[in-house]
């Protein structure tokens, strides 16, 4: 049976939305409320769906992480689009496995950390904005790539990609930190794509058309 925590104190709010986005939903609350006291009925309405919208697609809910050595867990929600190997590149030094995940507009978008262990680099690209689930937007796109050390010495990079609507990527964490399997750091707005780098000896979990779940879904798992 599968043990699992809580790697983060639990949301206070019974819809808890990303920080990130509560400017967008003020916005959006605050035009709605200008519509209806003008009596613009149409425009308050279009104004109240666009808000329940926005909130909807910044929502942050609360996540059980599994608790099992050498798991590494899904960084996004989403769909899985490819499961490959690949040869040296800019995201790792030699052969490894790359799993990319696609976020369309309805899923949860806050992404977390796939592993325990440290974040050794952080490099940003600013790409182009192709469609995430098109294979050029891994090498073209905007990006921002967290290079991770686990426990075990063991080498992981992991991609947030911008997509063709997306224009902003958010990662809250820095060169040196430690970092535990589940926690949040970051987020892409409005549609985009995350790119899993793993040893080549991994075991893979998952397969292409699988719905992942950020901090939940496990992706493989590296040998002890």
């Amino acid at each position: 049976m599968e043990n699992y925590k809580k790697v983060e104190p639990a949301s206070p709010f019974a819809f808890p939305i990303a920080k990130a986005g509560l400017p967008f939903v003020g916005i959006a609350a605050f035009a709605t409320a200008v519509f209806a006291l003008l009596g613009i009925t149409v425009l308050a309405l279009t104004g109240l769906v666009a808000t329940f919208f926005i909130g909807y697609f910044f929502r942050d809910p609360d996540r059980v992480i599994p608790d099992r050595d050498g798991a590494v867990v899904s960084p996004a929600d989403g769909k899985v689009i490819k499961v490959e190997s690949v040869e040296k590149g800019r995201f790792c030094s030699g052969s490894c496995l790359k799993i990319s995940i696609f976020m369309s507009i309805f899923n949860v978008h806050v992404n977390r950390i796939p592993s325990n262990g440290e974040i050794v680099r952080v490099a940003y690209f600013p790409g182009k904005f192709f469609s995430a689930n098109l294979d050029k937007a891994s090498s073209d796109n905007e990006y921002n790539a967290l290079f991770l050390k686990t426990d075990k010495g063991r080498e992981i990079c992991f991609v947030q990609i911008a997509g063709l609507v997306a224009r902003r990527i958010i990662c809250n964490v820095q060169e040196g930190q430690s970092v535990v399997r589940g926690q949040r750091f970051g987020l892409i707005c409005f549609g985009s794509r995350l790119d899993v780098y793993l040893p080549a000896d991994t075991e893979v979990s998952v397969k292409v058309g699988d719905r992942v779940s950020a901090g939940t879904t496990v992706l493989g798992e590296l040998p002890i």
